[in-house]
């Protein structure tokens, strides 16, 4: 389908349609090699250590991250990255465009033995996502996006050709009866919780990591919803294949998110992630039909 991409600094990314799929498609070949040595290590079993924060971090979060930042290097040498894992790049006020990484989400499902961990890239535009990619090792499942967005089954370490079948994914109008919301299984928060009990809910699913977003936009769920706070590399990928599949990404005012909040810590208040939905903006939290 879409060639490899070649841009190689902020200030030169291209931005028509076929472009940016390709750059999406070149970061999904970036996050399917790394996808490699996280699986072995699913496999094999891996130390865990406690970051500051109390989060966990393993040895597949950095291996997947050195993998990440050397393909980077080739494909976008002079713009800069922020990943979860590299403290010293959180104090940077990144440039126009920049890349945000978090080499390993879902760790906890990881050490649980769970197949709901992804890698996730993301290029950063003028404050908005502008290509992603998520990547499901476990699952052998790649999304990428750019103008569009697409799904394609590839195995860890697979070097993917300039010919490929992915398939495109679109979000879905939400079911006459209710809505089917996925709910994170780890972060749980007061505000989330009466949030969704004020809606009509068909079903409630519990699901690790980005694969929310994934899974909303290629139609088989409606809503996701986390009102604590998040960092900007948990949602960024997520943010721009939802995006490109027809969904959307806002705080609970309604606007979309906005990425490079260096003097925030690259933090978001939280977000509700919506396929065929939309907030209402003269209404807090209030959710209507397109």
């Amino acid at each position: 389908m879409e060639g490899r991409s070649t841009q190689s600094s902020g200030a030169g990314l291209s931005t028509t349609p076929a472009q940016q799929n390709a750059l999406g498609l070149a970061l999904g070949r970036i996050a399917v090699a790394a996808g490699k040595p996280v699986l072995d290590l699913f496999r094999t079993g891996t130390s865990v250590r406690t970051k500051s924060d109390a989060s966990p971090v393993t040895e597949a979060d950095l291996a997947a991250e050195r993998m990440i930042l050397e393909g980077l290097r080739n494909l976008l040498p002079r713009m800069p990255v922020i990943s979860e894992e590299q403290p010293e790049t959180h104090q940077l006020a990144p440039d126009e465009a920049f890349v945000l990484v978090d080499p390993l989400d879902g760790t906890r499902e990881f050490i649980a033995k769970r197949d709901e961990f992804t890698i996730n890239i993301a290029v950063i535009a003028k404050g908005r996502p502008i290509a992603g990619a998520i990547y499901a090792p476990a699952l052998g499942t790649l999304w990428y996006s750019g103008a569009e967005s697409f799904r394609l089954d590839v195995a860890p370490g697979t070097e993917i050709g300039q010919e490929i079948r992915a398939q495109p994914v679109k979000v879905r109008s939400p079911l006459p009866g209710g809505l089917f919301a996925l709910v994170s299984r780890s972060h749980r928060d007061p505000a989330t919780e009466d949030f969704l009990a004020r809606l009509s809910l068909l079903d409630r699913q519990p699901m690790g990591s980005s694969l929310k977003f994934c899974r909303i936009a290629e139609g088989s769920a409606d809503l996701y919803v986390r009102l604590g706070p998040t960092h900007e590399w948990d949602t960024a990928a997520g943010d721009a294949i939802l995006s490109s599949a027809g969904g959307q990404v806002v705080d609970r005012s309604g606007v979309r998110l906005r990425y490079g909040k260096a003097e925030l810590g690259f933090r978001h208040a939280g977000f509700i992630a919506s396929g065929g939905l939309r907030m209402s903006r003269d209404k807090d939290s209030a959710l209507s039909m397109p």
